[in-house]
């Protein structure tokens, strides 16, 4: 994924409804859990140097992001939903979600750290310049659009407000 992770958490958080204590605080949370694993990119580009590929750090772990859920779930179960445990649980879901679409083309290790064997559903070939347009020129950056176009849909009607009984 290139530009989606943002609004599929956006569609995460309404498939989930966001039911959480404090509504604004939940979906807060999944966005911030959508584009959480790629705050790496900061230290890639600076400390790093970019000298190893950024899903190769613990950020992209998906063994850390499915700890994570499973203490938050944890919290959430020991007091009853509680706001904290709840949120966590909400952004470790959605950091997940955001391997998951990683996973399409971006070379996410799996097994790590047992293995950092790197693992995609499809390859991205470098052929053009800059090396972005390889990926907007994929086919898998179909999928991206699909999920904007689908956040947008859902962004713009639930902002319609609904048509008055006296059709004025």
């Amino acid at each position: 994924m290139f530009i989606a992770h943002l609004p599929a958490g956006y569609l995460l958080a309404k498939t989930i409804r966001c039911r959480a204590p404090g509504r604004k605080a939940a979906m807060t949370a999944t966005l911030l859990g959508a584009i959480a694993p790629d705050l790496d990119l900061f230290y890639f580009y600076t400390l790093d140097a970019c000298r190893h590929h950024h899903h190769s750090y613990w950020t992209h772990y998906p063994s850390g992001w499915l700890a994570l859920m499973l203490l938050a779930w944890g919290v959430s179960r020991i007091k009853r939903w509680s706001t904290g445990g709840t949120w966590l649980l909400i952004f470790s879901m959605s950091g997940f979600l955001h391997l998951l679409l990683d996973c399409m083309v971006g070379d996410i290790p799996l097994l790590a750290p047992c293995s950092m064997r790197f693992y995609a559903l499809a390859t991205v070939q470098a052929q053009y310049h800059p090396w972005w347009l390889n990926f907007l020129l994929h086919w898998s950056f179909l999928l991206e659009l699909l999920i904007i176009a689908a956040t947008i849909r859902i962004m713009v009607s639930g902002r319609r407000k609904p048509d008055s009984p006296s059709g004025a």
